[in-house]
């Protein structure tokens, strides 16, 4: 297993990259100091696992993370932090994926055991409500995926998830869900089924509480919902570790979330 290290503090690389080359699991290990040369290193090296410092000048470690995730989408991320376990747990992030500085080895061969589980079982824990974005959309009630009796009604739900709690109007959501077309009387009525087909498939769900619809203006409650983009976009290790470069492929209009998502990636 190859894997890197990345720390602006020359002595702590240093350490890091001794105790590494020191595990039997590791076959190769790189050490660097500057994250663009890190990132130039991957694109030529695939790799297996990666430790990054969280807290560096040029380029946080979260926001490598994610440019590690669109070269390497299979890399495990280890996070590095002198941050205590108060403040690990206020990142909203599962607490294996990340070590505590200074780092002992102990604790890094169980990370390093811990990142060859979750490559070789890819396992997913299910909230009362789950959404999943990342490659195909869909969401799950009590680990049970939910069925529509309307194709559009599901995408607006997508949509509305990939609007991260911000009003949407009917005008908008029928630009989406009808690309090119015009927004006339009868078009108005055809929304309005899909909008009673969605509310009545959440209610029979027994998760009508998730869609609020006041002034016009439809929005999912993030709060309501466990979703791997809102996760990820919090820096969740768990969820990082499971990207794969794809978002909610069976609609078009992902490309724009999906950009963002690479745009965020490149700061």
């Amino acid at each position: 297993m190859r894997a890197i290290c990345v720390d602006d503090e020359q002595l702590i690389l240093n350490m890091i990259v001794t105790m590494c080359r020191d595990l039997p699991q590791l076959t190769e290990v790189q050490g660097f100091s500057d994250v663009n040369e890190a990132l130039r290193w991957i694109e030529n090296n695939p790799i297996d696992i990666a430790f990054l410092d969280i807290d560096m000048p040029e380029m946080n470690g979260i926001n490598l993370a994610m440019n590690i995730k669109n070269i390497s989408p299979e890399t495990a991320i280890v996070f590095l932090t002198g941050y205590s376990d108060y403040a690990v747990e206020a990142f909203k992030v599962h607490a294996s994926g990340y070590l505590l500085k200074p780092v002992n080895r102990e604790k890094l061969e169980n990370e390093v055991e811990y990142a060859l589980s979750r490559k070789k079982s890819d396992s997913r824990e299910f909230s009362h409500i789950t959404v999943v974005t990342f490659g195909e959309f869909d969401i799950y009630v009590d680990g049970k995926v939910m069925n529509f009796k309307r194709a559009k009604s599901k995408e607006l739900l997508a949509y509305l998830i990939d609007r991260r709690g911000g009003g949407v109007s009917r005008a908008t959501a029928f630009s989406i869900l009808w690309e090119d077309e015009i927004y006339d009387r009868s078009r108005q009525k055809h929304v309005d089924v899909i909008v009673r087909s969605l509310r009545d498939t959440l209610k029979e769900y027994g998760i009508g509480e998730i869609l609020s619809i006041d002034k016009g203006l439809m929005r999912v409650l993030p709060e309501k919902i466990d979703c791997d983009l809102y996760r990820f976009m919090d820096g969740d290790i768990e969820i990082i570790n499971r990207y794969r470069g794809e978002y909610m492929n069976q609609y078009s209009w992902a490309g724009t979330t999906e950009g963002f998502i690479t745009a965020r990636m490149s700061e």
